[in-house]
């Protein structure tokens, strides 16, 4: 069997405009076109299988609706479902939002997601784990969690997460960061304050309310740089902070199913089928480094 190959196309310098994503399937090409519909983008198979609602967020470099084409999660995402026969319906919202709405089967698959505990608790159904209401699929790649801190600060994380009890940390609503992070978060065994997104969580932590942030260094740093602040604001906030000395841990990727999706299991074994493609083709080496290549600032 002749495994897929994928290549992005290129997409007009307007951010706005429609995003497309082409690739070759047994040595045919096919080119698929983004159609605005309702809040998000449709991108239509023929003889679709059925119709997946994605749930996304602004995440850059990873995915961004004003990205260059999107970011390669999105070119990726979209690709491996319509090669497994599947339209899709991608939709950008706040994370809290579009993960409320994949755990409540109002949207189908959220992405990109980072592991889920099996004890971590839904936020919105009482009583339910997430991964009760998530069917997780197989890891792709990811990046590096780590702390920042205000540039000149001491380190305070020695890599023990318990040097850092009692500390003021800062996290995205609704994110998963990693799984012995959230359980002490959990427990209270940190003060959090909490934000709506990587922007927001970086001003905290220039604005001095809290000690510390949380998350993947290079979204926070994207998310400042891709922000509608002033080119001032954006260097006085960059200038002002730094990683901390020791990363806490690599994250990698995952795609989280609904299980209130329509033969949501035949959905995550496909998922599954068409990583395990990608994977061994070298396709997602090879959209990171196209994106990489078209997209430069």
């Amino acid at each position: 069997m002749r495994w897929f190959y994928f290549i992005l196309l290129l997409t007009s310098s307007n951010c706005f405009a429609e995003t497309s994503v082409e690739y070759y399937q047994n040595g045919t090409q096919h080119v698929l076109t983004g159609h605005y519909h309702k809040s998000g983008v449709l991108y239509e198979a023929k003889n679709p299988k059925q119709t997946l609602h994605l749930a996304t967020l602004d995440w850059p470099p990873y995915i961004g609706n004003n990205l260059c084409n999107k970011g390669w999660v999105y070119q990726f995402s979209i690709a491996l479902l319509n090669s497994k026969g599947y339209s899709v319906y991608i939709e950008f919202l706040p994370w809290a939002r579009a993960v409320r709405n994949v755990e409540l089967g109002k949207a189908d698959i959220l992405m990109p997601e980072y592991f889920i505990e099996d004890t971590a608790p839904s936020d919105y159904v009482n009583g339910k784990t997430r991964r009760e209401l998530l069917g997780l699929s197989n890891s792709f790649k990811g990046g590096e969690i780590a702390f920042l801190k205000r540039k000149g600060d001491i380190d305070r994380f020695t890599g023990n997460l318990k040097s850092l009890k009692g500390q003021k940390i800062g996290v995205v609503r609704g994110y998963q960061n990693t799984p012995e992070f959230d359980a002490m978060m959990d427990n209270a065994e940190f003060e959090v304050i909490t934000s709506v997104d990587d922007l927001q969580l970086v001003q905290l932590l220039v604005a001095k309310r809290v000690d510390l942030i949380i998350g993947d260094p290079q979204v926070l740093k994207f998310s400042v740089t891709y922000s509608s602040l002033t080119k001032p604001e954006k260097q006085s906030l960059l200038s002002s902070i730094e990683q901390e000395s020791i990363p806490l841990q690599y994250n990698p990727l995952y795609f989280a199913i609904s299980k209130l999706t329509p033969k949501w299991l035949l959905v995550l074994e496909d998922i599954n089928e068409g990583l395990y493609q990608f994977h061994n083709s070298g396709e997602i080496d090879r959209i990171i480094n196209t994106t990489n290549t078209q997209c430069k600032p």
